[in-house]
């Protein structure tokens, strides 16, 4: 130390990497590699094993940036292998490009693990041409910047960062969509577009998988409000920016698209991706006519209203969000459940229940499924939560909307439950999914006995509290929040509560 600043420590290359019996390293084909030959490159060590499955998807990326960054001439990677089966390390090896420390050198590979303080893998660190350690979080640099990253130095990075920042004031339908070796996107049919055609117009990027289930179900429903937007001539288009897809699956699904894309693993699919910062996929981010971002997804917004969410402004989101409050406000029990002549539910034994008879209740509606672990975990704390309120006050009921995917398994569930059910593959289930933005199961939606809704979040209630939770107002929610922390506070002062009973303890 001195002044208050760390010493950056230079490890010397060759006695790292080498051994008393050893003084070159090994290429997958059994070739030897002088140790001195690194003289004056940087070095990246990659610590990884076979067996580790985060580190099986590393490598391929890794690959990608050592067989562009490697022809500059100044970098190596150096595989120190945590296998422990010498068959697992030459077929893992195998698939490598670079160099390794022998699998035989089992001292080197712990001593290199001990003095880089390898906590877990895969972990990449790279050091520069004086052994100096230039970062040790490699792996999420090469994951996020790929080639662009090199040489992975926190100036680099910087740099890297103010560019993408000074793209973001300055950005553009082709500062987004052009890249150096390419200016047009692709059509269903393989056809070269050039990104000049789009500009003026309103363009979605969207980013999903075909092979994404969820993904793959909205795609049909953005399809659907992308040709009715076509038919009344709007200037909207759509890039789809496939995320995760395989050669065969990305054809597949583009041959059946009616938008555009970006050609697939093209450099500017990763880059869009850390660009908008993508957490989900079915993430439709709009581009406004002049080129600047109107929003970063509009995926939920679509689900729910369809082509009525066009153009995606600002102003059109407040209309919707008027119409909303409108529609909350005008809620009843059967705007919610009735559709058409589906206007009842299953009661057991397959009894038509009338959604009339439920009016005036407070009615949870439990988004479920069989082949849900944590749906079935939660079902026992729920029945006894339904039986402790029902002796109270008979003015409560819960609906089973099932997730399951046959007749069979829906019966066996439901068999369980003492309440009601939407019918298997009834419509309805669909509507009331988007309705509640169903994420996740298990899901529990309290709705007032005037119909409007007190919460989706009453699956957690009844996790923390069961019956007292009931009716599930605010009113109520705050007053348990209020005893958990009089408890918690009368804890500390050595009282125990009991029910309205306090004593010392």
């Amino acid at each position: 130390m001195a002044g208050g600043e760390d010493v950056v420590v230079a490890h010397d290359i060759q006695s790292v990497l080498s051994s008393s019996e050893r003084d070159y390293l090994v290429r997958n084909n059994g070739d030897q590699v002088k140790i001195e030959s690194l003289k004056g490159k940087r070095v990246g060590l990659y610590f990884s094993a076979s067996w580790c499955g985060p580190c099986r998807q590393f490598t391929p990326t890794l690959v990608e940036v050592y067989n562009e960054v490697s022809a500059k001439g100044d970098f190596e990677i150096i595989f120190v292998s945590a296998d422990e089966d010498e068959d697992a390390f030459k077929g893992y090896f195998s698939k490598m490009p670079w160099l390794a420390i022998p699998f035989s050198d089992s001292d080197t590979r712990s001593h290199l693990d001990e003095l880089f303080e390898v906590q877990g893998i895969p972990h990449l660190v790279i050091l520069d041409e004086n052994g100096k350690v230039v970062t040790e979080d490699g792996t999420e640099f090469v994951l996020e910047y790929r080639a662009e990253g090199y040489p992975f130095t926190a100036e680099r990075i910087k740099e890297l960062k103010d560019q993408e920042e000074e793209a973001k004031r300055n950005q553009s339908l082709r500062s987004l969509l052009v890249s150096k070796s390419r200016d047009f996107v692709i059509s269903s049919d393989g056809k070269q577009v050039p990104v000049s055609q789009l500009e003026g117009k309103t363009v979605g990027l969207y980013f999903s998988s075909f092979s994404f289930v969820p993904s793959a179900e909205f795609t049909q429903q953005l399809v659907e409000v992308y040709e009715k937007l076509k038919a009344k001539g709007e200037d909207f288009e759509i890039v789809w920016i496939s995320v995760g897809d395989d050669e065969e699956s990305f054809k597949e699904g583009l041959k059946n698209l009616p938008f555009l894309s970006l050609p697939l693993n093209d450099k500017s699919c990763k880059k869009l991706a850390r660009y908008f910062e993508l957490s989900t996929l079915r993430t439709l981010v709009i581009i406004g006519p002049d080129g600047k971002t109107l929003h970063s997804n509009v995926a939920e917004a679509i689900e729910e209203h369809g082509v009525a969410a066009y153009p995606f402004t600002p102003e059109k989101f407040a209309e919707l969000a008027e119409i909303e409050k409108a529609k909350e406000a005008a809620q009843t029990l059967e705007s919610i459940l009735v559709s058409g002549d589906l206007d009842f539910l299953l009661g057991k034994d397959g009894v038509k229940i009338p959604v009339s008879d439920l009016v005036g209740k407070t009615v949870l509606l439990y988004f479920s499924a069989h082949w849900c672990p944590p749906c079935r975990a939660f079902l026992p704390k729920l029945i006894e939560a339904y039986h402790k309120i029902k002796a109270k006050d008979n003015a409560l009921e819960v609906v089973f909307i099932s997730s399951d995917s046959d007749q069979a398994s829906f019966d066996d569930f439901f068999a369980g439950m003492p309440w009601l059910a939407l019918p298997f593959g009834d419509s309805r289930k669909s509507s009331l999914s988007r309705r509640f933005k169903v994420r996740g199961i298990p899901m529990l939606v309290a709705i007032a006995p005037g119909g409007r809704t007190l919460t989706r979040g009453a699956r957690e209630l009844v996790a923390l509290y069961g019956a007292e939770a009931y009716p599930f107002t605010e009113e109520r929610v705050t007053q348990l929040e209020a005893g958990t922390n009089e408890e918690e506070e009368n804890e500390k002062e050595g009282w125990v509560c009991d029910g309205e009973v306090c004593s010392k303890a």
